[in-house]
């Protein structure tokens, strides 16, 4: 008898088959299309190189700006919710800290780019989410599964790549666009921009402002007695640039930069107003062009910079300031060949922290070279990806990844992959006074993949299966310590389809996320997610429902029972009418029901909202 952790895929395996085809008996009987609906959507973050996202071995979902606005979510966690194989939690309301788990991994397993610019905090270890502006978003794509070995340190759950919004070639010279908000809890949010293309150049601009009252952060169960019972608002100025130049047919240039300026309160005890400011600043230079007819290469100069800084004293006297840097510079090559296109390219990125915090090691620095190909033949589709990251602190690091995808039929697609990652500890996990071992080392990461997909019309199924094996993982206790080994597995059962103005979006996640030195399992993630969208258009009018349960969770990595959260099941409504080829409204329900729910234990999430958008965009 084969026992469920000798063989991952055991305990899942009738539950697995029996949704999927429950999923394909669902289908429209009366469909007679033999060919798939090809997905001819083009990505750029899974392979590094423009790739259509059905040749992908990759799990990858892209959120285009219809989506995002449909959607509604005021911030970026919010919207990732939404998307099936991710979780997420939150010390409270808008510009609160959040989590972002990538199927079941830790939070700092996740690698954030903003247009191609890495950014996060280099002293927590984590991307800081809540600050990024949803309004100045283009679209998103989001890769699951190991990236390490095309990115490098933290890419063991994947790699969420935000692309902020830019003028492009064939457009008018000039695109305006303006929108406002309002909202219950005192929300507010103003938006205005433009982007447009006059001969070789492109350009765009963006600002936004957004003005939250919010409600209180806490209630009186959450720890150390921070509970203080009144609103904790959130206040933010964004604005996003972009710049390119065409020289030629075969070269450009191009520039952008993105900066978010908040202000956020948040609870510190009785009658303690907490608040301090957050800033996220993004900035690049890259020169792009064609060598050869068969080679284009890229050189590229950038800077991530997160900065907190508390406005009021804490219980030690401090005002407590963290700025960490970092500065970034590649060299990426792609050249044309019979059996694919070979990436390589050589990347330094040098991490720096300023603080009034003392920290025994401020900076380090890592080299990189990689290389990779990925191309496509008939039925068949292939990926391979080889990496060396030479760490100042901890040495050389290799990753590699390995996958193949095959078109059984016209309906049906096979997709199978392997790959290893690596996380560097933070410098509060190596450094901040008191809670913190200078003697961790880094987590090692081993994934596998298997995928199969059915299409046919405007109908597909996607069921994923994964088994990532994390050793000398860290756990998130007050001074950390590298255990032996955590292992997450679980699978993803998704629907997308379309019946003709009526659309149909659905995805179940089955996880089991433990440590496997004690058994118990990862904090504040869920065995269970169904998420479910509904959509439908006619004329001018556009109206959606979406729907999410998550499961029960534990708060903590011992799995307290009195630290349990509760599932919960959240619905939104959304409605949208175009008033004029220019003027549109939207409506948005949040939490139709008022459901009363937890995902950090001790803080609030929003209950019953609304809120009202008018859009303007004159027509091309």
């Amino acid at each position: 008898m084969i026992s469920c952790k000798s063989n991952p895929w055991a305990a899942t395996r009738l539950p697995a088959t029996t949704l999927a085809l429950g999923a394909l008996a669902i289908l429209p009987a009366h469909a007679q299309t033999t060919e798939p609906q090809m997905l001819r959507e083009t990505v750029v973050t899974a392979t590094r190189t423009p790739t259509r996202v059905d040749q992908l071995v990759s799990d990858v979902v892209v959120i285009d700006r219809a989506q995002i606005e449909q959607l509604g979510e005021r911030t970026l966690p919010e919207l990732l919710a939404r998307t099936a194989g991710v979780q997420v939690s939150s010390n409270g309301g808008s510009g609160k800290l959040s989590s972002v788990f990538i199927r079941g991994t830790e939070a700092r397993h996740t690698i954030l780019l903003i247009d191609g610019v890495r950014y996060g905090s280099a002293t927590a270890g984590t991307p800081i989410w809540d600050n990024i502006p949803v309004d100045l978003i283009d679209h998103i794509e989001v890769v699951k599964g190991p990236a390490s070995a095309l990115y490098g340190s933290d890419g063991v759950g994947g790699v969420v790549q935000v692309f902020m919004r830019k003028g492009k070639p064939g457009d008018p010279a000039f695109v305006p666009r303006a929108s406002a908000t309002i909202g219950s809890k005192g929300y507010s949010q103003e938006a205005l921009g433009f982007s447009g293309a006059e001969g070789g150049f492109t350009y765009s601009l963006d600002v936004q402002h957004t003005h939250d009252e919010g409600f209180s952060a806490t209630n009186a169960r959450v720890p150390f007695g921070l509970y203080n019972r009144d609103r904790d608002p959130f206040t933010q100025d964004a604005g996003s640039l972009s710049l390119g130049y065409q020289f030629n047919n075969d070269w450009k240039l191009t520039a952008g930069a993105m900066s978010a300026n908040g202000e956020n309160h948040y609870d510190d005890g009785p009658n303690r107003d907490a608040h301090g400011v957050v800033r996220t600043e993004t900035q690049y230079v890259g020169l792009q062009g064609k060598v050869m007819a068969n080679w284009t290469t890229q050189l590229r100069v950038a800077q991530g910079t997160d900065l907190t800084r508390a406005k009021v004293k804490d219980d030690f006297g401090q005002f407590g300031s963290f700025r960490t840097k970092q500065n970034q510079y590649s060299w990426q090559n792609d050249v044309t060949t019979p059996i694919g296109i070979v990436v390589a390219g050589l990347e330094r990125n040098v991490q720096s922290v300023d603080s009034d915090t003392a920290y025994e090691v401020t900076s380090r620095a890592i080299n990189s070279a990689f290389v990779g190909l990925n191309g496509n033949a008939g039925g068949h589709s292939w990926q391979l990806n080889a990496r060396r990251d030479e760490n100042s602190q901890f040495g050389d690091h290799d990753t590699w990844f390995a996958g193949y995808g095959y078109r059984i039929s016209p309906n049906w697609r096979v997709n199978a992959s392997y790959g290893t990652s690596f996380v560097a500890p933070s410098f509060n996990q190596l450094y901040y006074p008191f809670f913190s071992n200078p003697r961790l080392q880094p987590e090692e990461g081993k994934n596998l993949d298997l995928g199969i997909t059915w299409t046919q019309g405007a109908h597909s199924v996607k069921l994923v299966g994964f088994d990532n094996k994390i050793t000398g993982f860290i756990t998130n206790t007050i001074v950390p310590q590298n255990v032996p080994r955590a292992r997450i597995q679980g699978w993803t059962l998704g629907y997308d389809g379309n019946f003709d103005a009526l659309g149909v979006h659905a995805s179940y996640d089955k996880l089991d996320p433990h440590n496997e030195l004690t058994g118990k399992m990862l904090p504040r993630r869920a065995k269970d997610q169904v998420k479910l969208g509904i959509d439908y258009s006619t004329g001018q009018w556009k109206f959606g429902v979406t729907a999410l349960y998550v499961g029960r969770r534990y708060d903590d990595v011992a799995n307290t029972e009195s630290r349990r959260l509760g599932s919960f099941t959240t619905v939104d409504l959304f409605g949208e009418y175009k008033l004029t080829p220019e003027w549109t409204v939207q409506g948005r329900v949040a939490n139709l029901f008022d459901a009363t729910y937890e995902t950090a234990y001790g803080y609030n999430q929003r209950g019953l909202s609304g809120f009202l958008t008018v859009k303007w965009a004159p027509r091309r």
